[in-house]
């Protein structure tokens, strides 16, 4: 290895280490809304600061997800593997949690998600 190598392997790690540090800080970011999507449709839209519980019935089952100190869960779940249950609780931007036999997303967001399709160049 000569100078040059060492510098480029440098380089590199330099630029993996601000992707890193960049992409950490956008993905810790507290969330205000937890959006429920089912079967590809939303099912609504709550603010993370209001307490509830939301009974989801379907035809694929059934869901009780509960929103409680400034995150979500699934408190219940009658599919067979339970993995959305087993997840815990969410409550960072982009986090989410997903119940594959029921098709249920539930996924923490920002306060102004139509600003998301909007991107710096056309504003």
């Amino acid at each position: 290895m000569n100078k040059k190598d060492i510098m480029l392997m440098i380089t590199m790690l330099l630029i993996a280490g601000v992707c890193y540090l960049i992409s950490n800080l956008t993905r810790n970011e507290n969330g205000n809304q937890v959006k429920v999507s089912v079967d590809g449709k939303i099912y609504g839209t709550y603010p993370l600061y209001e307490d509830r519980e939301i009974d989801i019935k379907t035809d694929k089952g059934n869901n009780v997800i509960v929103i409680c100190d400034g995150s979500v869960s699934v408190k219940n779940a009658d599919c067979k593997d339970k993995y959305c249950v087993k997840q815990g609780h969410v409550s960072k931007k982009n986090e989410s949690i997903i119940c594959l036999p029921h098709k249920l997303v539930v996924e923490i967001t920002g306060k102004n998600e139509a600003d998301k399709a909007i991107d710096s160049i056309a504003k």
